[in-house]
């Protein structure tokens, strides 16, 4: 039975950080490989970076539950080429944290999706065109059959499921049937702006670079025709338009709520952001004081980015009736409309 320190803490400590501004979410890349090679996607991938053993990744997160952090968004590269990750996810939902594992789908298998099924864990996966060739253009990989293989799989996946389309010129046309078969297999359905020159986030590339005009009439095509559920999913939409349309956001809270951490255990604010301080040599409120929180507010106040975590908590904070009203799940075979 834990202690009435421990229980103390386990309250406490997340809501002193809500108050004075420090992390509650991270962004950790479990591994830097992946078996897709997408235009919109400037990580150094597949280059040999040395990356954490499970035992680290255990120490590491025990220390970041006691300073506060409660929510662990688990990505890559593709997270599910490393072969301990159900193990290191059970160690993080040992410890406490709410997970969400962020996957392309392609390496998802029936007995994968059972082991997940048992943790209260939420599953994202990408998936931005349901056209062979246009999924090539996009993610450099003739890939589609594998990741529409994994949605199947997650069809009864008893917790949060999310499908996460990202806009770019390629797609364009595309984004209203991948919100529709979103929903169709019980997913609820997340979709951004290709983001380019972004600090060291977004390469650009020439194929999926668009004009604002015609990508913020894709998301406000998807508001007026109600394929986004209501809640902070239709809020993060608007903030698109918003942005496309060269009106001001609120602002990011990376570095301030979220913090992105490598497979290394470098840190920075975002992923946007070079990494400022490393985990295994220093503690987490030393890293803190390191970010430039002036160079943090310049970036936010140019871009929307097509990431939920740097502006997720924040916005929640600043609107939680809207996020009240953000749906858990939907009912597979249903598209809601």
């Amino acid at each position: 039975m834990a202690s009435p320190l421990t229980v103390l803490n386990q309250v406490y400590a997340p809501l002193r950080n809500l108050v004075t501004g420090r992390p509650i979410l991270a962004t950790f890349l479990v591994n830097l490989r992946c078996n897709s090679a997408c235009g919109y996607c400037d990580l150094p991938l597949n280059a040999g970076r040395y990356e954490m053993s499970r035992e680290e990744i255990q120490k590491i997160f025990l220390g970041l539950y006691r300073d506060g952090i409660r929510f662990v968004l688990v990505q890559g590269g593709e997270p599910l080429l490393r072969h301990d990750l159900p193990d290191i996810c059970d160690d993080l939902h040992e410890i406490g944290f709410h997970l969400t594992l962020i996957t392309n789908g392609t390496k998802l298998t029936a007995r994968l999706v059972e082991r997940l099924s048992r943790r209260a864990l939420a599953v994202s996966v990408s998936l931005d065109t349901l056209d062979r060739m246009k999924y090539r253009q996009i993610r450099g990989v003739d890939q589609l059959e594998q990741a529409l293989h994994g949605i199947a799989l997650l069809r009864q996946f008893p917790h949060p499921k999310f499908l996460t389309c990202i806009v770019s010129e390629v797609n364009r046309a595309d984004v209203p049937a991948v919100m529709r078969f979103a929903r169709s297999e019980g997913f609820l359905p997340v979709v951004g702006a290709y983001h380019w020159n972004v600090g060291t986030y977004g390469k650009r590339d020439a194929l999926l670079m668009y004009e604002r005009s015609s990508a913020a009439a894709v998301f406000s095509g998807l508001l007026d025709d109600e394929l986004i559920p209501p809640g902070y999913l239709r809020k993060f939409v608007e903030d698109n338009v918003t942005w496309l349309r060269g009106r001001k956001l609120e602002p990011c809270d990376a570095g301030r709520y979220s913090i992105a951490i490598d497979a290394s255990g470098n840190v920075a604010p975002c992923l946007a952001f070079p990494p400022v301080g490393n985990l295994r040599e220093s503690p987490l409120s030393d890293i803190l004081e390191r970010f430039d929180r002036e160079a943090i507010r310049l970036c936010s106040d140019r871009s929307s980015c097509n990431r939920l975590d740097g502006r997720v908590v924040g916005t929640i904070l600043r609107h939680p009736i809207t996020a009240l009203r953000t749906p858990v799940s939907f009912a597979a075979g249903r598209t809601g409309l």
